[in-house]
């Protein structure tokens, strides 16, 4: 009785490290537009070349990921770019309720973002109901070191990884904008300790800023900010980091009960 009951623990055990390791392939190709040899890949998730190849004959027959050069490169499929938009666009859905709620509350424009390497690209915005209020356009990127949600990612990331993404050298968009990895860093720490990221004009003067970062149900992180005239944000900002912080908890509760 015993030995088809381990064999049988044997053979799920396999199949579901066959859907890590396609996983981990998959994860390999992210962004990488030009595709990667399967030698490539395998030194990326460190496993044999043979593996790889089977792996990803078995995700091109699904059209998960397609030739990308004559030469063997391979590059992430139209059936996974589909599945990805698929989810992208139902997290904006899901989100929007919470940033119409929070716009709502403090009457300020409320951002949604994503990161795209080393930048910021706004997929979804509420506006604020103050005749002074600041807009931005949907599709319009912003960099990491300078803004709210930017470093609020930023500060989602160990110190080593903060300056291979974004280096140690940055332009100054403002007389505000801190130009010292080493203050950044500083500040990052406090983001972390906080959980809220402020821009106090760092990227545009008169605009400052608070933020949070979250993950998406793909596990990539996004942002949720207030942008808000600086001649209001002094005496709002408390407040504006005490919403914005249950905002994300009230949302990361729902993505959880959600996915269950």
């Amino acid at each position: 009785m015993d030995q088809p009951i381990t064999t049988e623990k044997s053979s799920e055990k396999s199949q579901v490290q066959v859907i890590a390791r396609a996983a981990s392939i998959l994860r390999a190709l992210e962004d990488q537009t030009l595709g990667l040899s399967l030698g490539q890949i395998a030194q990326r998730v460190n496993l044999a070349r043979s593996t790889v190849q089977r792996i990803v004959a078995a995700l091109e027959a699904e059209k998960l990921v397609i030739a990308a050069s004559p030469t063997g490169r391979v590059r992430l499929g139209p059936t996974i770019l589909r599945l990805a938009a698929s989810v992208r666009t139902d997290f904006v859905s899901s989100v929007r309720p919470f940033i119409v709620k929070l716009s709502n509350e403090l009457r300020e424009t409320v951002d949604l973002a994503i990161i795209k390497r080393d930048q910021l690209v706004f997929v979804d915005q509420v506006t604020g109901s103050h005749r002074l209020r600041t807009v931005s356009a949907v599709g319009e990127t912003f960099p990491l070191y300078c803004t709210a949600n930017g470093k609020a990612y930023l500060a989602q990331l160990d110190d080593a990884a903060v300056e291979r993404l974004i280096g140690s050298q940055f332009e100054a968009r403002t007389p505000n904008t801190v130009l010292s990895l080493d203050v950044l860093l500083a500040e990052l720490a406090e983001i972390r300790r906080t959980g809220v990221a402020f821009d106090r004009e760092e990227h545009t003067q008169g605009i400052s800023a608070a933020g949070v970062a979250l993950r998406d149900p793909l596990g990539n992180f996004v942002a949720i900010s207030v942008p808000v005239p600086s001649q209001r944000f002094a005496e709002q900002r408390d407040m504006i980091a005490e919403r914005l912080l249950a905002t994300k908890h009230g949302l990361e509760q729902h993505l959880i009960a959600v996915a269950a």
